[in-house]
C-alpha cells in the first residue's frame, strides 16, 4: 500500500458517450470512495470498457463529468501514472522484445525501479520469470505479470480490466486474496462472478449503456432487473 498521499476518491457524473447513433452509456454516475473495491458487472456490449476509457483519457465523454478528490478532472493517459492511477488490460499487453522484468520496471515510478519490480513479481507469484520473455510464457502467466506491472507503481487508484481471464479456479481464488490485501482503492471489471461477489464492496450493473443497479453484492445478487440482464428473463 502507498504511504506516500491518502487515497483519492473518483467519481463520474451523469456521464453519456455517444459513438455516432450508437450510445455506450447513458447518464452513468459512480462514486469510488477511498479504499473501497467496487465492481462493474454487466452481459457483453454493456459499456464497461467504455467506462474504464473514459477514466484513462482514452474517450472523452459526450456530456458528464467527472472528478477527483471533489475538483473538476479531465483525464489525460499520460499523466495516469504520476497521479497514482494503474490499469491492466483485458489482453496481455506486454513488450515481446523486453524481458519480464523489464515489462514490469516499465511501471515503476520510483529510482529503485528494479527492486521494487522484483517485488512485485514476487507478490504475483512469477519472480522466477523474471530473466525470460514474455511471449514464451503461458497466457494465465502473462495476466500475473500484468498484475505486477499494475502494483509495481503503488496505485491509489487500481483500475483491472477482466483481470480473471484464463484464469483457472485455483488461480481466481488467488487474485481474490491478491485484490483484497492490495490496501488501495480497486476498480474492477469482471465476468466471473464468484470473484466479483468475494471481493467487493459495491457493485454497478450496466446493460446496454444503461446502470441498472448499485448496491452492495448481496443486494446486487437479489435485484430481480441484475437477473433478467443476465438471463433474459425476469426473477
Amino acid at each position: 500500500m502507498s504511504t506516500e498521499s491518502p487515497l483519492k476518491e473518483l467519481a463520474l457524473h451523469d456521464i453519456t458517450v455517444r459513438f455516432g447513433g450508437l450510445t455506450a452509456l447513458d447518464n452513468v454516475s459512480l462514486r469510488v470512495a477511498p479504499g473501497r473495491i467496487v465492481g462493474v458487472i454487466g452481459p457483453n456490449g454493456a459499456g464497461k470498457t467504455t467506462l474504464f476509457n473514459i477514466i484513462c483519457g482514452f474517450v472523452q465523454p459526450t456530456s458528464g463529468s467527472l472528478t477527483l478528490d471533489g475538483q473538476p478532472w479531465r483525464p489525460r493517459p499520460h499523466h495516469l501514472n504520476r497521479l497514482g492511477i494503474a490499469r491492466t488490460l483485458q489482453g496481455v499487453g506486454q513488450f515481446a522484445g523486453m524481458t519480464v522484468l523489464e515489462n514490469v520496471m516499465v511501471g515503476a515510478r520510483r529510482r529503485r525501479a528494479e527492486a521494487e519490480a522484483m517485488a512485485a513479481l514476487e507478490r504475483c507469484g512469477v519472480a522466477r520469470y523474471a530473466a525470460a520473455h514474455p511471449g514464451a510464457l503461458p497466457y494465465a502467466i502473462r495476466k500475473r505479470i500484468e498484475l505486477a506491472r499494475a502494483l509495481v507503481a503503488k496505485p491509489q487508484i487500481l483500475m483491472l480490466d477482466e483481470p480473471a481471464g484464463g484464469l483457472d479456479a485455483d488461480e481466481i481464488g488467488w487474485l481474490g486474496t491478491l485484490i483484497k490485501e492490495t490496501g488501495t482503492t480497486v476498480l474492477l471489471v469482471e465476468h466471473h462472478m464468484d470473484l466479483v461477489m468475494s471481493v467487493c464492496d459495491e457493485i454497478l450493473v450496466l446493460d446496454f449503456g444503461k446502470p441498472i443497479a448499485l448496491g452492495s453484492p448481496a443486494e446486487i445478487s437479489e435485484n430481480p432487473k441484475v437477473t433478467e440482464a443476465y438471463l433474459g428473463t425476469a426473477a
